[in-house]
Formats: C-alpha cells, structure tokens, sequence
C-alpha cells in the first residue's frame, strides 16, 4: 500500500482483525463457533498501492468490494482460492493487462465489476459460461468480439459500454430470453445488422446499442420486446423504416431513434400513434413511413 489519505486502514494493525475498518465477520459456514472474515468493503477509499497475493488465504469471504479507489497491477492468481466469494467489484481502479481470467476459476461469483480500469484484449468465451448474474466491462480497452457464447449466460445485467468491441452482436443473445433485464452495448465499434433474435428478449427493460457502425434495417421481430422501458438505437447507420410495432410497445417506453438530416420533414409514426416518449436524435438515414397527410401533422423534438 502506497498511500491512504483518508486513512482508512490506520486501525488495521493487531490481531482482532473483525475490528478493521471496512472488514466484517460472520460464522464460518462448517465451524459456527468460529467468526471468520466474510467480508471487505473499502469503496471510496482512495487507497493507491497493489493486491497482495495473501488475500487468496481469505477462504470464507464472500463479498470483496474496493471500487474506486487507485489500486493498480493486476488481479492476482491467488484470487482462484476464494471458493466462496459471490460477489468481487474492482471497478474504477487502475488495473491493467488483459482479462483477468483468474475470476474464471472462482466457482460461486454471480457478480462481476470490472469497469473503469485499463483492461484490454480479447473476452474469454468462458466468461459466458460462468453462472453470473451481473457483468460490468464497461469503460476498458477490450477489443475483437463478443463470443457466440454469450447466448450461455444466465446474466441479467451486461454492461460492455465504451470500450473497442467490433463485429456482430451473436445470434446467440436470443437464447438469453429467461434472464436477462438490462443490456447495453453502446459506444463500441459493432457492426453488420441486428440480429433478429434480440425480439426474443420478452424480459429485457434496457437495450442500448447506441453509437456503434450498425446497418440494415429494424426486424419486425423487436415487438417482442414487451417489457422494454428503454430502447437506444441512436447514432449507428440504420436503414430502412422503424417497424409500427415498436411504437405499440409499452407507453412508458423510452425509444430512442435517429432521424434523418437529409429530408425537411421527418415521418414519425410514433408520434401520431400517440407515443409522447419518443425522442428523435440527429444521426444517419432512418425514416418512419407516413402518408402526406400525417406528415403535416409530425412534431420534431
């Protein structure tokens, strides 16, 4: 450890270690007499300095919480010891080199957080074999695609924003439709169009596919897409027409759509169908085909 201004570690020297700062105790799970650490929770501590390998020696714990703060390096090998750790959030750190496959061999993790770091590289396609049930990548620098696996997890939540992932979204994200609520993929290279599997995803809340090079048209299939309360196809190179059905989505959907730049008059059918949550962005060619009657009647905003 490099430096804690805010002293957050200053009462950790002595062997009661449950009396540290940020460290909480339970029961050992096959010695209740025994009170093992459970627990480390330091979030917004602003402690600089590396992991130590002995943390791997914490057998019991289950959550390992340090998000920002300015720890560096890399998540070390020792952390494959930690058998009974649920939940390891290290985003917002200063972490490098490429994914930490290390977490691959923790058996019980169902929450991952990895945002906010200087990650790189390629995603392993064991990661969407894992039983998780929350992934955060967003904001690293990892590259190539996302592997036809994905359509394995169980996630609920993906988050893979702002970093350099290019290609398709898999086909295989249609097999996801029990679980997942939340995913967002903006901010990316992705291209090629989307997949019409993505109608499938009857539960999701929130898809953001926003700012990517995606093209072709909308499937009339995203009228699946009943739950939806937040959908962002902005800022991509989308053609064609916005399917009607997706302006009968649920009225408290958010859409997000381009508009075209090119044509006076922008068509949207949304608005005429009555839908007041549509909001028109200013981005490529996409246009929702009305008569030129219901043309004098379309509002921008």
């Amino acid at each position: 450890m490099y430096s804690d201004p805010l002293k957050t570690t200053e009462n950790w020297v002595g062997a009661n270690v449950c009396a540290y700062t940020g460290v909480f105790c339970a029961s050992a799970l096959d010695d209740p007499q025994l009170e093992v650490v459970a627990g480390i929770d330091i979030n917004h501590a602003d402690i600089a300095g590396y992991l130590p390998t002995e943390l791997g020696m914490l057998s019991d714990i289950a959550v390992f919480h340090i998000n920002t703060n300015r720890f560096c390096g890399i998540i070390p090998k020792s952390f494959a010891r930690l058998t009974l750790l649920h939940e390891l959030d290290v985003s917002n750190n200063r972490f490098v080199g490429s994914f930490p496959e290390v977490v691959l061999q923790i058996p019980n993790l169902k929450y991952l957080d990895l945002r906010f770091n200087d990650f790189e590289g390629k995603l392993p396609p064991e990661l969407f074999n894992k039983e998780l049930d929350a992934l955060f990548l967003n904001n690293n620098r990892f590259t190539s695609t996302i592997p036809d696996t994905l359509g394995n997890s169980p996630i609920s939540v993906l988050v893979v924003a702002n970093n350099h992932l290019e290609g398709c979204i898999p086909n295989s994200i249609g097999k996801m439709v029990n679980n997942l609520n939340e995913a967002i993929f903006s901010h990316n290279k992705f291209a090629g169009c989307l997949p019409p599997e993505i109608g499938y995803l009857s539960n999701v809340t929130v898809f953001d596919v926003s700012s990517n090079t995606l093209s072709g048209p909308l499937s009339k299939t995203f009228k699946g897409l009943e739950k939806v309360e937040e959908l962002n196809i902005a800022h991509n190179m989308l053609t064609g027409f916005v399917p009607e059905s997706l302006c009968k989505l649920p009225t408290w959907a958010i859409l997000r759509f381009p508009t075209t730049t090119s044509t006076a008059r922008i068509k949207n059918v949304c608005h005429l169908l009555g839908r007041t949550h549509v909001l028109m962005t200013q981005a490529t060619a996409y246009q929702i085909g009305l008569s030129r009657s219901q043309q004098n009647n379309v509002k921008l905003w």
